[in-house]
């Protein structure tokens, strides 16, 4: 249990969001892609790492405690423990802004590589997400941005 000066509380959020598509003018390459719809892994290796750091700079400054953060190469899985003043979409929309504005402020010029979350994102309370609810949302939503 937590507290705040008016709150005890225990409120944990599953967050999953995915990075923007990257689209292609080939047809030879749309069709290679096929029905990942011009997703691509950008979550990867250095990228990865960068984004993990920013990620738990933004819970440092909001006062929110990561528990677990998973950034895979097409999505990103953060389990946090929150007051109750945040509401979740408060908190999707810090982490997706504030990451990639603060992303593409240091890296960007340096890389030529932005990075952009696709609109939406799953959220979930503790004990109730399960892996497979996390995996359908990211593969109903791989094939676009909307």
């Amino acid at each position: 249990m937590k507290t705040t000066r008016h709150a005890t509380y225990n409120l944990n959020y599953h967050i999953v969001w995915l990075p923007k598509s990257r689209r292609t003018d080939s047809s030879a390459d749309i069709a290679e892609q096929g029905s990942a719809q011009y997703r691509q892994s950008v979550l990867v290796n250095e990228v990865a790492s960068r984004v993990k750091t920013i990620l738990h700079e933004i819970a440092d400054d909001k006062g929110v405690e990561i528990l677990d953060l998973t950034v895979q190469p097409d999505h990103v899985h953060l389990f946090v423990s929150s007051p109750p003043k945040n509401e979740p979409a408060l908190l999707a929309n810090w982490f997706k802004g504030i990451s990639s504005r603060k992303y593409n402020h240091r890296y960007a010029d340096h890389d030529g590589e932005k990075i952009g979350w696709a609109r939406g994102y799953y959220a979930g309370t503790a004990g109730h997400v399960s892996s497979e609810t996390v995996e359908n949302y990211i593969q109903e939503h791989k094939g676009g941005d909307s």
